[in-house]
């Protein structure tokens, strides 16, 4: 299946969008990852130290990302109707390794992850630019020997 991502096009049989450690997330990764899991199309995994969305058809992907654009449009929107003068912005950073084996430097099967970073830019502070990785939430890319795990 064909997956896009804002114009990059991924031929992966899935995606797994996960929420590492849910008890110390923050509450944008939360409230990304609940709206994610109750779409259609979407099936929810709870393990102890994290909670999965498996997600094996395109229209479910992108229905997953425009929730999540929604949700980071609103976080951008929050600055704006304070008198502080900050400015957000956010994007998605991918990232992939692999050795000849096939596997990452973890030594798990290689594969692509998505990840976001918030950008906070404070007025008051001399215009203070600060990147946050949103590590706790990513997507995970299947390889095209998986299947839904």
């Amino acid at each position: 299946m064909i997956l896009e991502l804002y114009g990059l096009r991924f031929d992966a049989p899935g995606v797994t969008i996960s929420l590492a450690s849910p008890w110390r997330a923050t509450t944008l990764e939360q409230k990304l990852f609940d709206s994610i899991r109750v779409l259609p199309r979407v099936e929810f995994v709870k393990e102890p130290d994290e909670l999965h969305c498996h997600i094996t058809d395109s229209k479910g992907f992108q229905d997953a990302l425009t929730m999540a654009e929604r949700i980071l449009k609103g976080w951008q929107e929050e600055a704006s109707d304070t008198d502080t003068g900050d400015r957000r912005s956010w994007r998605w950073l991918i990232e992939a390794d692999v050795d000849s084996r096939g596997q990452d430097h973890s030594g798990e099967s290689a594969c692509i992850w998505a990840f976001l970073r918030l950008t906070i830019e404070r007025e008051n502070d001399d215009k203070l630019k600060e990147d946050v990785d949103l590590n706790g939430l990513n997507i995970r890319f299947w390889r095209a020997d998986e299947h839904d795990e």
